[in-house]
């Protein structure tokens, strides 16, 4: 199942991690994006692997997978976010959720010094 979940409720969705278990950010925009907005990472990992490129660097994500860490999905405003974590969850992977608004969800909701594009 994938869960939808708000930047404001990003916390307390990690808090029902295993314990034990780091929770990872995958942000899936492109690099010019990145370069735009990025959000720091406090209290999970960030990854960034555009959505286009992940099917050949899945295995990137593999450790993620064994270990059943929580992962949540952020591109621009949840969209392709969405379709990437459809797409782990027919590879495999159990905890995901799509961070839903993204990065432009969280400049209102986390931290509002993270530009808007």
């Amino acid at each position: 199942m994938i869960d939808h979940v708000r930047p404001a409720q990003l916390s307390a969705w990690f808090a029902t991690a295993p314990e034990g278990s780091q929770p990872l950010v995958l942000d899936v925009r492109e690099p010019w994006e990145l370069q735009t907005a990025s959000v720091r990472a406090e209290g999970f990992e960030l990854v960034a692997i555009p959505m286009g490129e992940l099917p050949a660097r899945l295995a990137e994500l593999d450790s993620a997978r064994e270990a059943q860490r929580p992962i949540a999905c952020l591109c621009h405003h949840g969209a392709r976010s969405l379709r990437v974590a459809a797409f782990l969850q027919q590879n495999g992977f159990e905890q995901l959720a799509n961070i839903t608004g993204g990065i432009d969800a969280w400049s209102h909701e986390n931290d509002p010094g993270v530009p808007r594009y």
